[in-house]
């Protein structure tokens, strides 16, 4: 199942890296409200109708005639509402550099941020795209916003509880208001799922088999073939934490789905 794929993806990057509890539930709830639950790379829909496009870009579109042309037209339209800004400067970049991935970047410059200008197509494949979204979240290269700009005493410490996963909206876009409430919803789901399935406060993997009240910490891997990091992460990927940690998180979304 695509969905499962998605999410083991995201959770053995989490490990990898050794993300707190907090920031990972931020992480996951980001990536559900992005790509509509999919948890897989999404493209950007530029397929508008003409009254539509008045009402998402009024000052562009302000009536139904100037819309028209762009209506039904998402190449057309990518480079009308994308050209000449964010980086792009050539005559079809607005097309080239339209929004995809889980944490969708938009523009030739933020497609440069992450390496990825010469094949933009690349933020669609799976292992790009969480990277994106790990390095983007983590690192502020998406609004300047970053995951620890949104942590309290609380959120770091032993009982990793309190953080602002609201506010944390603003790491993607600036509409707190409007999508801050269903992060904050999502991120506290996540965030006890995640706990009851065994992921410790910082980015630790409870083990069941060495029993009750004993944490293993799964040190942070290296990517790519070979070397230490990779039998690390084959170990967590065949381990029952692992399996329970992603059946926990398919859970919740088969839930919110019905």
């Amino acid at each position: 199942m695509q969905q499962e794929r998605g999410v083991e993806a995201i959770l053995e990057e989490a490990r990898r890296r050794g993300v707190s509890l907090c920031h990972l539930a931020a992480i996951l709830a980001t990536a559900y409200h992005e790509t509509g639950g999919s948890m897989q790379p999404v493209e950007e829909n530029l397929n508008y109708t003409a009254k539509r496009l008045t009402q998402v870009w009024p000052a562009r579109f302000p009536t139904i005639a100037r819309a028209e042309p762009y209506a039904g037209n998402p190449r057309k339209l990518a480079n009308r509402i994308y050209g000449g800004r964010l980086g792009n400067v050539e005559t079809d970049d607005g097309w080239r550099y339209r929004g995809r991935g889980l944490a969708q970047i938009t523009g030739r410059a933020n497609y440069a941020k992450f390496g990825i200008a010469a094949a933009p197509n690349q933020a669609n494949e799976t292992a790009t795209a969480v990277r994106i979204l790990f390095d983007g979240m983590a690192q502020g290269l998406l609004t300047g916003k970053r995951l620890s700009d949104f942590d309290t005493s609380e959120s770091l410490s032993k009982a990793a509880t309190g953080y602002r996963y609201a506010a944390s909206r603003a790491i993607i876009n600036g509409d707190v208001r409007q999508n801050g409430p269903k992060i904050e919803a999502y991120g506290r789901a996540f965030e006890t799922a995640l706990r009851e399935a065994g992921y410790g406060p910082s980015g630790q993997e409870r083990a069941g088999s060495t029993g009750p009240g004993v944490v293993v910490v799964l040190r942070p891997g290296k990517s790519g073939s070979g070397g230490k990091g990779q039998g690390d992460s084959a170990t967590f990927r065949s381990s029952k934490t692992f399996e329970r940690l992603a059946a926990a998180i398919v859970a919740i979304i088969a839930r919110w789905a019905k």
